[in-house]
Order: C-alpha cells, then sequence, then structure tokens
C-alpha cells in the first residue's frame, strides 16, 4: 500500500501545475475572476508538456494519453492530437529486460543466442530467433510490467474523484466511464494470447487475397506474454522508396488500405485497431504487410449495421436517423432531448456542406465540438473506430495528399452493397414512403363514400366564403383537387402487374396543366 500510495503522490505532484493552468483558464486567480482566454498555441505547448510528463511516468500512462487522443468527449482537438504522437515513443528500461521473459516461457525451445532485437515499444520488445531452422519474430512483454500498470490504473481511478468536481456536466459523464475503458482496452492490449487469437482469426479472414498478408502465428510458442509470429520483412509504407520497383502506386495503396480495413470491420467483424505508419509495410511483391495486432476489437453485427447506417444517414442529411444511430451506438443517452440535438446535428451538416473539402477528421471535430452541450461519451468499440479513420486517413494523406479518404469509404460501401448509390436510394425512400401511406391511402376511398352519402342526406354543410372576382374559384379548386386524387391513384396502381399508372400519371398532368393555366389568367 506504501508504494501505490508513494505512486499517487508521484503522480499528483507532477500533474498538479496542469491542473493549476486548466483552473486558472476558468477563474484567472483560480478562485474568482474572468475566464482566460488562451491561444491554441499555448493550449498545443501544454498539451506537449502532458505529452512528456505521460511519457515519464512509464507503459500506463503512455497508453492512458493513447487511448484519451480518441476521446473528444474528453479532451479538445488540439491535446487529441498532440497525445496521439505518443504512438511512436519508446520509454528506455521501463520493466527490466524482457529477455527473461522468454528465458521463463520458452525454456530449451529456443536458443536465446539467435535473439536479435528488432524494434521497442511502450508494452514490448520485438525480437527475431531461429526455431527449428527458421527464423521467427517474438513479441516479449516487459517483465513485471502488469503489476506497474495495474497499480498505475488504480491511481488513475484514484483521480477521477479529484478532476470530475472541476470538469462540465457532459464531460463527468464520460469521466465516470472512461477508467473502466481504459483497464479493458490497456488490460487487453496485455494478453498476447488475445492477441495470438485475433491474429490468426484476421489472417484466416484474408486466406488467399493477394492484397494482404498476415503473419502467421506458432501457437505452441505462444503464451500471455510471448507472441511467436512468422518473420515477415517489407518497407515501411510512407518511406519515400517503399514503391521503388513494385507495380503499386501510393494512391493504390492508400485505396486498399482503406479498403482491407473497412472489410475487417464492417464485413468480418474483427480489426485492427492501430493503422500507424510503424504498423504497416509494402512487401516486395506489393502487398500490404499488418504488424502488431495488440489494440484490437470485435464489432458485433449489430454495431457493424449501425456504423453503415451512421454514414448512410450523413450521406443522406437525414437529423433523426442520425440521432437514432447515435443513440443506437451509446454515444448518446436514450433519454436526451433529442429535438435539441437534431438542431445541432443540423448545424453540424450545414457546416460540412459549406467546406471545399471534408474529412473523416473534420466530420469527428465537428460532431464532438456541437455535441459538447450534451452529455456523451465515446464507448470502446467507437472510440477504436475513431481511431483507425482518423490514424488511417494521416497515413493515406501522406501517401497521396489529395487522398479523399470518404470517398473511399463511399466506394467500397456501395460496392459490398452496404449502402445504395443515390439512385437507389431515393427510389428505395420513395418506395418506403408509399409502403407507410398505403394504410391510410387505402382508407380514402371508403372516407370519401362516406362523406358523399352524409352530404345527399343534407347531414353534412360546406360553408364558404366568397371569393372576389369572376367566381372561379371553385372550378380551380376542382382541377387541383381532382389532378391530386389522380396523382394518389397512380402511386398506388404502380404496384400493380399491369401499367395503369401511365394514363392515371397522364390524365393527372392534364388537370393540373388545367389548374396551372387558369391560375395563371
Amino acid at each position: 500500500m506504501s508504494g501505490l500510495f508513494r505512486r499517487y503522490l508521484v503522480v499528483l505532484v507532477r500533474f498538479f501545475p496542469f491542473a493549476l493552468a486548466f483552473l486558472r483558464d476558468r477563474r484567472r486567480f483560480i478562485l474568482f475572476g474572468s475566464r482566460r482566454q488562451v491561444p491554441d498555441e499555448a493550449h498545443r505547448q501544454r498539451a506537449e508538456q502532458i505529452r512528456d510528463t505521460m511519457l515519464e511516468l512509464g507503459p500506463a500512462f503512455i497508453k492512458v494519453g493513447q487511448v484519451l487522443s480518441t476521446r473528444p468527449d474528453i479532451v479538445p482537438p488540439v491535446y487529441a492530437d498532440v497525445f496521439g504522437t505518443l504512438q511512436d515513443e519508446v520509454p528506455e528500461g521501463a520493466g527490466g529486460d524482457p529477455k527473461h521473459v522468454i528465458a521463463q516461457e520458452l525454456g530449451d525451445e529456443l536458443d536465446q543466442s539467435t535473439l536479435e532485437p528488432v524494434a521497442g515499444g511502450s508494452l514490448a520488445y520485438v525480437y527475431t530467433a531461429t526455431y527449428r531452422g527458421e527464423r521467427i519474430a517474438l513479441k516479449v512483454r516487459r517483465p513485471e510490467l502488469k503489476p506497474m500498470i495495474t497499480r498505475d490504473l488504480r491511481v488513475v481511478r484514484g483521480l477521477v474523484p479529484l478532476i470530475r468536481p472541476f470538469a462540465t456536466e457532459r464531460q463527468q459523464y464520460s469521466i465516470e466511464n472512461a477508467a473502466d475503458d481504459f483497464e479493458d482496452i490497456i488490460l487487453d492490449e496485455l494478453d498476447f494470447n488475445r492477441e495470438a487469437t485475433v491474429m490468426a482469426d484476421i489472417r484466416e479472414n484474408f486466406d488467399g487475397d493477394e492484397r494482404v498478408v498476415i503473419p502467421a502465428v506458432y501457437e505452441d510458442l505462444c503464451s500471455e506474454r510471448v507472441l511467436a509470429m512468422e518473420y515477415l520483412t517489407g518497407q515501411k509504407v510512407t518511406d519515400g522508396n517503399a514503391f521503388d520497383g513494385i507495380d503499386m502506386t501510393p494512391h493504390e495503396m492508400a485505396t486498399r488500405i482503406i479498403n482491407v480495413y473497412l472489410e475487417m470491420g464492417l464485413v468480418d467483424g474483427v480489426f485492427h485497431a492501430d493503422p500507424h505508419p510503424g504498423n504497416l509495410a509494402v512487401t516486395d511483391d506489393g502487398r500490404l504487410l499488418l504488424f502488431d495486432f495488440g489494440m484490437n476489437e470485435r464489432l458485433p453485427p449489430t454495431v457493424q449495421e449501425d456504423i453503415v447506417a451512421l454514414y448512410r444517414a450523413l450521406v443522406r442529411r437525414d437529423v433523426d436517423d442520425l440521432v437514432d444511430v447515435l443513440v443506437a451506438l451509446d454515444v448518446l443517452e436514450p433519454h436526451v432531448n433529442r429535438a435539441e440535438v437534431g438542431r445541432v446535428l443540423a448545424l453540424v451538416i450545414e457546416n460540412l456542406e459549406g467546406r471545399s473539402e471534408v474529412t473523416w477528421r473534420m466530420i469527428i471535430t465537428e460532431l464532438t465540438t456541437n455535441l459538447r452541450a450534451f452529455p456523451f461519451r465515446i464507448p470502446p468499440d467507437v472510440m477504436l473506430l475513431i481511431r483507425v479513420g482518423t490514424v488511417g486517413e494521416g497515413v493515406c494523406r501522406q501517401l497521396d495528399p489529395e487522398f479523399d479518404f470518404l470517398a473511399a469509404v463511399r466506394s467500397f460501401l456501395v460496392e459490398q452493397g452496404l449502402i445504395e448509390n443515390e439512385l437507389n436510394a431515393l427510389i428505395e425512400e420513395t418506395r418506403a414512403d408509399i409502403r407507410r401511406s398505403l394504410p391510410a391511402l387505402a382508407r380514402v376511398p371508403s372516407r370519401v363514400d362516406r362523406t358523399l352519402s352524409r352530404l345527399e342526406r343534407g347531414e353534412l354543410v360546406v360553408r364558404t366564403d366568397p371569393v372576389e372576382g369572376r367566381g372561379t374559384g371553385a372550378q380551380k379548386l376542382g382541377y387541383a383537387v381532382v389532378a391530386g386524387a389522380l396523382i394518389v391513384a397512380a402511386a398506388i396502381l404502380t404496384f400493380h402487374e399491369r401499367p395503369y399508372e401511365i394514363p392515371v400519371g397522364a390524365a393527372a398532368a392534364g388537370f393540373l396543366l388545367f389548374y396551372l393555366v387558369d391560375i395563371g389568367s
């Protein structure tokens, strides 16, 4: 307990200056005074200092920073951007020598004299080694890392009650769930058995696909702390010479990256959630090579459908459907004021339509910025999808600065039959409206018959005010009523096997023409 208490004090001391700065932003003299106007550049410098502090505090806080980079419900965009740069940082010496883990887990199965270091990250090192005459890759968790991270996660939980009183109502809603989200994501990433299973599943899903290659897993050598896999090499996808000598352009590779990740998430339901340049490579034969499956997610079919519905609602500018999808994804609470949210989302769509260029990051920023007035959160599965989109779009823009991420997404969804093209969408929407209207239309003849019967019996009196002019108002109104009735009849007749709707529609057009000529005279 004393070690936990000391760690808690160390973290408090390191973050106290930043907490003081945020309090002064709200009140210049902390307890009183006006709100300070802090320029974006000052916020960026502060975010960089926080990032450096997280790096110094070790792996758990590095992972917290990486998670926060995809949590726009908690941190402003400028902080999310800076925290995203923690991806490539490697804390030297944290957690001890990973070779001790290899000795404990594999023993005599592997000749340690053949080990060669390849790369390092916040949670693990990667080595190559000789196994049964072949070179394999070993991802090895840092020794004693899990107890360190478990302790630091308890520290993070202890900080939540201190942060909550200073947060807005909206942020409080997210912060209350954040500690659980951090713990689930980070502890899942520490379990290499889980990573091996996901990696094998994704490899099986792409079996025989010439676009992409995923290393095979050596299941007999894998454990919670060691992941043994096929050793494959390639050029880092953003390297200047990555496409030399192969029949593949950067633009084509960017499109391939988008298609592969969309297929993983929206078709197969299990995806690699860390597509930064260090995890993507180009093989000598032009295939896309994926590394490091520690950050991953499985999506149930309902969430896959909701993600597609979200895109469809944005394309159709259907605010009501957009609200429904955000509630279904657990981003918004079910009892949220839908009318107020609808007005905000309509403003978001209007703002996006006014831009000459719209990106995925822009959409997420607009949505989260304008939803700040409402309690909303980003669930872990949605958070990782956002991460894949933002990081993936950044990689594609590095490959091709003119790359249209959203156009590539739309093309994939149409090709897969997940959404319709514009014409089909309009036809389907019209059919849906007619189907919803059929019950009411079917009752129209009986209601008209009852009304005429009442008129004949003198039970219904229609009172009208005199109309100025030549007394042709009734005739004009008659043309309009007949045209409307014929249009409704034509709509109903479209479901008949014979084309009766054509003459009826022509008659409707004739009466509509008489009406327009009459009112124009």
